[in-house]
């Protein structure tokens, strides 16, 4: 026969100040896995959304990043639009795009300091190749010009970013004449200017990397093969979605920590919540011995006090996402290992942060409560009645 669920509730709010204590402690440690998981789910959308399966990343043989040394030379460019399999577009352009990356250092508006911010420069078609970026504010820069457009993200955060203000590239100041909105991928941490004006400014020889778009995915996974095996290119292929979720290895450090601190707690909230029950079963000795007496067996007992601790981190886990849901959707940033520049991305509080929030507030309960359930349940029913 089991004890009804009814039992534990009544329990739980009889013992109110030390139900709301443990709940808090338990509540805290989900809050915090919930803020890590949620830091590296945003970190991962930025990079995992980012890219189109049919665009094909090209770079210099052996680099794993835009900002490596060495690049594509320019006369790789006309080679590579002249491959079978590029796609076109309205006008008959193929849709080929060099582009440039520099980091610049820009101070935040807060006044906390500088920071690395990646500046891509490229060309119309590169923005057309982008269809998830979309201009919110101002206009595009004019080939030719020495004009930028930022990201929503990167005015939100730093100074010198608003439309027509001017920041300094190189030797010379750029006005900014637009804001663009990148839907949450890794562009929301970029500034976009000419590649043309650029390469006229810095000498530039070489592209970073060429970015191209192929008609249909087998054409694309043939660019790529094509790219990697021509002697003559000496270039490294790969889809734009690949090379972006490679880049997620910047969230290392934050798992890692976040990791570390989230055992710490969630063992300390496990024995707040032993200590809790334990003062349940020592409060509630002849009451157990009672439930023995008019015949609740042993498991039944031992189930029953389960559930309790399950019921109490229950509660600490609603708490602790309830205390979170104000930061979701919260911009912040951390440093790309890769490229040493500041990536811009939001916390996502995503259904599956808050299944693994719930499970290990769950898993606190189980291992907080199965040993002082077990002393429950094995107790002598004379002693227990006598005290």
């Amino acid at each position: 026969m089991a004890i009804p669920l009814s039992y534990n509730v009544r329990n739980l709010r009889l013992r109110k100040g030390l139900t709301v204590m443990t709940a808090l402690g338990i509540a805290l440690t989900v809050a915090t896995a919930v803020f890590i998981m949620a830091l590296l789910a945003g970190l991962n959308r930025a990079f995992g959304a980012t890219g189109d399966s049919l665009n094909v990343l090209v770079l210099r043989k052996g680099s794993t990043s835009e900002l490596a040394a060495g690049g594509v030379q320019r006369d790789a460019l006309q080679v590579i639009k002249d491959l079978p399999g590029v796609a076109k577009n309205n006008h008959g352009e193929p849709l080929v795009s060099g582009e440039d990356i520099l980091v610049i250092v820009l101070p935040r508006k807060d006044g906390t300091g500088e920071v690395n911010v990646t500046t891509r420069f490229l060309t119309p078609l590169g923005i057309e190749m982008r269809p998830k970026v979309h201009l919110i504010a101002g206009r595009w820069f004019t080939p030719g010009q020495r004009e930028v457009v930022v990201s929503k993200s990167i005015s939100q955060r730093f100074a010198k970013t608003n439309i027509g203000d001017q920041m300094r590239i190189g030797n010379g100041d750029w006005n900014v004449v637009g804001i663009f909105d990148a839907n949450g991928t890794a562009h929301e941490s970029e500034i976009w200017g000419d590649i043309n004006q650029l390469a006229t400014d810095f000498e530039r020889t070489v592209y970073s990397s060429v970015l191209l778009r192929a008609t249909d995915p087998v054409s694309a996974d043939a660019l790529k093969n094509r790219a990697n095996d021509d002697q003559r290119l000496e270039l490294n292929g790969m889809l734009e979605p690949d090379y972006y979720a490679s880049q997620t290895k910047s969230g290392a450090p934050i798992k890692f920590v976040g990791i570390i601190v989230a055992i710490i707690m969630a063992v300390g909230s496990s024995f707040a919540a032993m200590n809790t029950m334990y003062a349940a079963v020592a409060y509630r000795g002849r009451e157990i011995a009672t439930l023995r007496v008019i015949g609740f067996s042993r498991p039944s007992i031992l189930t029953s006090f389960v559930l309790e601790s399950l019921l109490l981190s229950l509660l600490g886990a609603i708490g602790g996402i309830v205390l979170m849901l104000p930061f979701n959707g919260m911009t912040t940033g951390t440093s790309n290992q890769v490229t040493f520049s500041e990536v811009v991305f939001s916390l996502r509080m995503t259904p599956a942060v808050v299944v693994t929030a719930i499970t290990f507030a769950v898993a606190m309960g189980l291992l907080g409560g199965l040993a002082p359930a077990w002393h429950a349940a094995r107790q002598d029913i004379l002693a227990a009645l006598r005290g």
